[in-house]
């Protein structure tokens, strides 16, 4: 199984994607397939994220394409963050065979306040552990080791912390004995130390054509533009006090009309001294004579550069110069993966890939994967309330993202004053059927199929009148796939017409309800919470064999928990007794399950509690479908955690049927 790895920052410039190319280039070292992605752009960025780039740059792998921007805060706008990690996932889609995927995370900045919420929703939607990034160069070892706590506070997923690490960069003295500080300092949270990464000043030193780049510059002498600035000199003194400053790797920053300036700059370069450039200012170009002087030092590759700021903003300038990586660096960026590489704790590297570990599936995978599967099945539902306005919305929903094709009952004049009242207008795809002029249709199917039950052609025209009939008849004569209804109606009034006309598969013993909990870190399965009240150990046992195959149907692997106020033998009565035999006969008719119990609800979903309740289980503490003992504790109990919680729920889904029929939710 893939573990996804996010590399997030607890600061601004800690050196996210420096660690982010070393540890690639270290568990690459360790013999781990490893793949890269960094699924939300930066602001700053236009086209292909520098962090993607990077990586194109120094390894031989192809990492997504990243959300844009303007994507993300569109959709951020909007209050659909939900729908945000929807196309994270998908950016995800591609990355498969891989031990350990990195996924970079974002860099907060004034301009993206949202950041660190947007990695929190990531590392969720993503089921992702996540590895800190702090910046070491300036505070104490237990303030900085109290900052990665309360960050890594946030990402606590219940009883699981997360955070398995954290690389601290730009620490001024990596000795022994102050890496084993900083380690002691983060392990008193609980947190370990992955690298202590040692400051080294050259791989901060951007290149001329960076400098040029970052500040507009014109070239007047193009030298050697891959010298490194490794300091700057505001040339303010006359020529002799300047001598002693014309050292290797320095910029000269001055006036274009200082000649001597220049001309010093250039016998300094014809001896040998190999500065990095000089930065001409105030637009001023040195007079022709004096360019011509330059000649013979432009030949040792000396570059010359002119800005029209004066000389004090652009020296301000160069002191704001964008620290990141340069996306064509590639000496530069192989230096710092090497850097971080090495820094990183071997033992904690190889201790990176697990195979046995179990994937949660999450929300935003589960809603991508539903939807996916949708568009694969490319389904004709029916709407028989076809002029409510969710309903109608939900089918336009559906056609423009290409999950479904609806078919809406309901008279021309309904969804006229539906669209209009909502402002939309219906898309190809979604079809409008007048249930009062197709009714006559299927009433000799009908009177046939209720014959047994002394239905006459009277009564089939008047059941016909009920716009769910006339859509559960359409699904019983195959004309759409599907049928969902109860926006406004009962359950009843959905599921009655279904049993009737539809019946239950052979296969099944009834017809029981799943509604899948999108908890926030993960989606289970409750059933049954809406149709039968008070279900036998038989029905019991039936309804916990559907619940698992509707959910090993949907990507979610099937744990299931028979759900009790007692656990295994700590209680006794008839309820108990019920769920203990319901135990037993789904065991029988389906050994290769993971089946368990009777279980109480914190012991089928909480591992401190498994481990002191029912050790040894393989279901307790991550059960991933419960089976409730009967509907008054199965729907009180999807209500609460949907209500309390801010748990979205899906559902009820109908099981059983020998055709799909769903029913909504009301509210």
């Amino acid at each position: 199984m893939t573990r996804t790895l996010l590399v997030a920052p607890t600061g601004h410039r800690v050196g996210l994607t420096a660690t982010s190319l070393g540890l690639v280039a270290a568990l690459d070292r360790a013999g781990t397939a490893v793949g890269y992605a960094k699924p939300l752009a930066q602001l700053r960025t236009s086209g292909d994220d520098n962090s993607v780039a990077l990586i194109r740059l120094t390894t031989r792998l192809e990492p997504p394409a990243p959300i844009p921007v303007e994507r993300a805060e569109q959709l951020l706008g909007e209050g659909r963050l939900d729908d945000l990690m929807e196309e994270v996932v998908a950016v995800m889609e591609s990355l498969t065979g891989f031990d350990v995927v990195v996924v970079e995370g974002l860099v907060p900045s004034p301009d993206s306040v949202w950041s660190t919420r947007l990695d929190m929703a990531v590392a969720k939607a993503l089921d992702a552990d996540v590895l800190f990034v702090a910046d070491g160069s300036s505070d104490s070892d237990d303030h900085l080791a109290a900052a990665v706590a309360i960050a890594a506070s946030s990402y606590r997923s219940g009883e699981r912390p997360r955070v398995v690490g954290c690389v601290v960069n730009r620490v001024p003295d990596a000795s022994a004995e102050k890496v084993f500080g900083l380690a002691a300092a983060l392990q008193r949270h609980g947190i370990a130390l992955a690298a202590a990464v040692p400051f080294r000043p050259e791989l901060t030193w951007p290149r001329v054509v960076d400098v040029a780049r970052e500040l507009g510059a014109r070239t007047l002498v193009a030298g050697d533009g891959s010298r490194r600035v490794s300091d700057v000199v505001m040339c303010a003194q006359a020529v002799p006090g300047l001598l002693p400053l014309l050292r290797d790797g320095r910029l000269l920053l001055v006036p274009g009309d200082r000649h001597d300036v220049v001309i010093a700059a250039c016998l300094a370069a014809l001896n040998g001294v190999r500065l990095t450039g000089l930065l001409l200012t105030a637009g001023i170009k040195p007079a022709p004579e004096v360019m011509r002087l330059t000649a013979a030092a432009a030949a040792t590759g000396l570059p010359i550069l002119v800005v029209d700021e004066l000389t004090y903003p652009t020296a301000v300038r160069l002191h704001n110069l964008n620290p990141e990586l340069p996306a064509d660096d590639t000496d530069r960026a192989r230096a710092v993966a090497h850097t971080v590489a090495d820094a990183l704790d071997p033992a904690w590297v190889q201790a990176l890939p697990e195979p046995g570990r179990q994937r949660r599936l999450t929300p935003a995978a589960f809603r991508h994967h539903l939807v996916e599967m949708a568009r694969c099945a490319d389904a004709r539902i029916v709407l028989p309330e076809g002029a409510e306005p969710r309903t109608v919305q939900a089918a336009v929903t559906c056609a423009e993202r290409g999950i479904a094709r609806s078919v809406l009952l309901a008279t021309p004049a309904e969804i006229g004053a539906a669209v209009r009242a909502l402002g939309i207008s219906l898309p190809d795809g979604v079809d409008v059927v007048d249930p009062t002029t197709v009714s006559d249709r299927y009433v000799d199917r009908l009177v046939a199929l209720r014959a047994h039950k002394g239905m006459t052609r009277a009564m089939a025209e008047e059941r016909l009148a009920d716009p769910t009939t006339v859509g559960t008849m359409m699904l019983e004569a195959g004309e759409v796939d599907e049928l969902v209804s109860g926006a406004v109606h009962t359950t009843a009034a959905t599921v009655r017409p279904a049993l009737e006309l539809i019946h239950v598969a052979p296969q099944a013993r009834l017809v029981p309800s799943v509604f899948f909990m999108c908890l926030p870190d993960e989606v289970v399965v409750y059933g049954d919470c809406a149709i039968n009240p008070d279900p036998s150990a038989g029905d019991l046992a039936d309804i916990a064999v559907q619940s698992a195959a509707s959910a090993a149907a949907l990507g979610i692997e099937p744990r299931i928990a028979m759900i009790s106020f007692s656990t295994g033998s700590s209680g006794s009565g008839l309820d108990v007794d019920k769920v203990t035999e319901a135990t037993t006969i789904a065991r029988q008719r389906r050994p290769d399950l993971a089946i368990d119990g009777p279980l109480q609800y914190d012991a089928a979903a909480v591992a401190s509690v498994a481990l002191s309740k029912r050790p040894g289980s393989l279901v307790a503490g991550r059960a991933t479908v419960f089976v409730f003992p009967d509907l008054n504790t199965g729907n009180t109990t999807y209500k609460a955690v949907q209500r309390s919680a801010d748990v979205v729920s899906i559902g009820p889904m109908l099981q059983g049927l020998a055709k799909p029929v769903n029913d909504l939710s009301r509210r």
